[in-house]
């Protein structure tokens, strides 16, 4: 027995799956309903074989009109004239096409009704039209409504019904909680593509904040500067997550601000400077997820550039991929594969995690919060300690204590200059083994009993544990263990804590062991941040200069996973980021690594050894190096030429003791770029 079908042809996949879930609402005994997207058919002739047996009626939705499907298209019309299958053709814009609705073999009035279906959209609206062309075309009676138009912008919740106001959403919110918007795309949301929002809804609210999701068609501002989404979060949220892309546009031309010189370029978007709230960046790939685990780069260079390198611009704080597009193909009630979004458990409970505390830190008073502030230490030895490019770290340390103090944090017992805090920390301990003694360990201001790091531990993803293990043994491995703890050195001040960023390892060369992509943390390292956040209570986290070794730890290059080394370390703790403005190239791999906020500061006026001639040029190729390497790797070859070329005129190769182009050029570049850290330090 031949199945009565209803065959739905489109190019966009949102389409097919409003199909699903309309197909699913349709009366029993209608014909059934079969999709399929023309452009990705390896073989149409096979394919009409296959489907038009039975088929009563067929619809085709070109976006982009005829020339998206030409010859398809031409079969198509060939076969149903033969077999008496009536045909509707349409376009894909808002507008009725002229020429498709000329090749539809119904009458155009039928064609142009049911069009203003697909124009609106949505899954009650796709449901009519299959109704509408049963009934019309088909002489069926099922019933049917007529289009209805669509919110461009609204309110949802996954227990919320459908239209509800923000009223009755603000309703059902706890005013003891903070509360967090997201906003994503309303195509999801008229297709029923919303698990993924769901997912991260109900992450939100177990991580103890109230969600006002949003859905819009964008966040770029209209005629009068408004930006409907965030006017409808404007004073209710105390954060938020947003995976549509940048408001403040999409290119070059975008960023002239009138009334500025001609030559400036300036990116702004002040619908969200307005908001005055941290904007997370909730990262929705277009790959799948096993892809992205087994990718080294995290991310494509288009995702890089379209959910990373552009929404940056707007100031958000870049999170971690959390839903990622995935194909149902067997089990589909329409035939079709259906691409949707499909969220990770994990790494949407750490998005969440992360809005929720940025949420809570909004609303503590000042003297609630607890800061744990970090100089750098690099090597590690005590004359290198708060070593920060371009900063004087120590008076900025002070600075920073008097200013937190004046604006209500509890900090007590600060020194009163910057020397005397580096000798205070020095005294407290330290990192350097040369002068490290029984007595600093013993009296330490942070202490961590090495059986419960292991637990913490033996929760951590096997590969990283693994990794950990095999370089530094197994827990609590031997370094800075006193007694059976952990020790952490610094200074408790009240409510901050001030500390030395732990040491990242130990060898003959530490300035490679500084930027090295390999070599996991110590033990030791990944309790100090432990301690700090579960033991000391920090509510966020400031690495004060440029640059820690943090962002460097092994993991994929941006999008990191559970198993990446810094996203084990920080978690989803705030983490605040003064860094020197002339290093965009290092500040942005603690944005994308670290989810860092990044607090530029000028350049300092005094004279440093710097970067010249062909090292200058050198520190520029490297930059473009690391841009290429996620946004166009097409373009390394002739980068890794331009930089051992460089490196020959400059005879550095002498220096860094290499005469050919090592086969492993990323590894030999993180030695160089160590050297020219040295350099310029100098």
């Amino acid at each position: 027995m031949v199945t009565v079908k209803l065959l739905f042809l489109t190019t966009a996949d949102t389409e097919i799956l409003a199909a699903a879930r309309a197909s699913e609402r349709v009366p029993e005994g209608f014909p059934e309903v079969r999709c399929a997207n023309p452009v990705t058919l390896e073989d149409p002739a096979s394919f009409f074989d296959g489907e038009l047996s039975g088929a009563r009626v067929v619809l085709v939705r070109l976006l982009g009109g005829r020339r998206a499907w030409p010859e398809g298209l031409e079969e198509l019309r060939r076969r149903c004239a033969r077999l008496g299958i009536p045909l509707l053709a349409f376009g894909g814009e808002a507008e009725p096409d002229a020429e498709l609705t000329a090749l539809s073999t119904v009458p155009s009035g039928i064609v142009l009704e049911a069009f203003e279906y697909l124009r609106h959209g949505g899954v009650s609206n796709t449901e009519n039209l299959l109704r509408f062309v049963a009934d019309t075309v088909l002489v069926e009676g099922y019933g049917f409504e007529p289009a209805s138009p669509l919110p461009e912008v609204g309110v949802y919740h996954p227990q919320a019904p459908e239209g509800s106001p923000v009223e009755q959403l603000l309703a059902r919110h706890d005013p003891a909680r903070p509360t967090v918007g997201v906003i994503f795309y309303r195509a999801h949301w008229m297709s029923g593509n919303t698990a993924f929002v769901d997912d991260l809804v109900h992450a939100l609210e177990r991580a103890g904040a109230n969600a006002l999701p949003v859905y819009c068609y964008s966040l770029r501002a209209g005629a009068d500067g408004g930006v409907p989404a965030l006017e409808l979060l404007e004073n209710r949220v105390d954060c938020l997550v947003t995976t549509v892309l940048a408001g403040g546009g999409s290119n070059a031309a975008d960023a002239h601000r009138s009334g500025s010189p001609e030559e400036w370029l300036e990116w702004e978007v002040p619908a969200l400077e307005e908001l005055g709230v941290p904007v997370l960046q909730g990262i929705c790939t277009t790959s799948t997820r096993e892809a992205w685990l087994a990718s080294d780069a995290g991310l494509t260079p288009l995702d890089t550039a379209w959910q990373v390198a552009i929404p940056e611009f707007d100031g958000r704080i870049i999170g971690v991929p959390f839903s990622f597009k995935e194909r149902l193909g067997d089990g589909s009630p329409v035939g079709a594969p259906l691409t949707f979004y499909r969220a990770d458990p994990e790494r949407t409970v750490r998005l969440a995690g992360l809005a929720a505390r940025f949420a809570d830190l909004g609303r503590l008073a000042n003297p609630e919060r607890k800061v744990a502030i970090l100089l750098s230490n690099y090597p590690t030895k005590h004359s290198r300690v708060g070593n920060a490019v371009g900063l004087d770290t120590p008076a900025s340390a002070i600075g920073l204590l008097g200013a937190m103090r004046r604006a209500g944090y509890a900090v007590d017992g600060a020194p009163d200059d910057g020397d005397e805090l580096i000798h205070s920390l020095i005294a407290a301990g330290g990192h350097d083994l040369e002068f490290l003694t029984g007595e600093q360990l013993g009296a330490a201001a942070g202490r961590l009993d090495a059986g419960r790091y292991a637990e913490w531990f033996a929760c951590l993803p096997e590969t990283l544990r693994s990794e950990v293990e095999e370089h530094w043994g197994p827990p609590p491995g031997d370094l800075y263990v006193d007694g059976g703890d952990f020790v952490v050195a610094g200074l408790t001040l009240g409510n901050v804590f001030v500390g030395i960023q732990p040491p990242r390892g130990f060898g003959e060369n530490p300035i490679a062991i500084y930027h090295d992509p390999d070599l996991p943390p110590t033990h030791h390292y990944l309790a100090a941040y432990w301690w700090m956040i579960e033991e000391f209570g920090a509510h966020a986290i400031v690495h004060l200069g440029k640059h820690g070794t943090l962002e460097w730890l092994p993991g994929k290059s941006l999008g990191l996973a559970p198993s990446c080394a810094p996203d084990a370390v920080l978690r989803d703790v705030p983490l605040f980021y003064p860094f020197v403005v002339n290093d965009p190239g290092e500040g942005t791999q603690a944005k994308r690594r670290a989810h860092a906020t990044v607090v530029d500061h000028l350049i300092p006026p005094m004279t440093r050894a710097e970067t010249y001639d062909d090292l200058a040029k050198l520190e520029q190729l490297l930059d473009e190096y690391y841009q290429v390497e996620t946004l166009d790797p097409s373009k390394l070859p002739a980068t890794r030429v331009r930089i051992w070329e460089t490196l020959r005129d400059a005879e550095l190769h002498r220096d860094l003791g290499v005469e050919e182009q090592p086969e492993e050029f990323s590894d030999f570049l993180t030695h160089v770029d160590g050297y020219l850290c040295e350099i310029k330090d100098l």
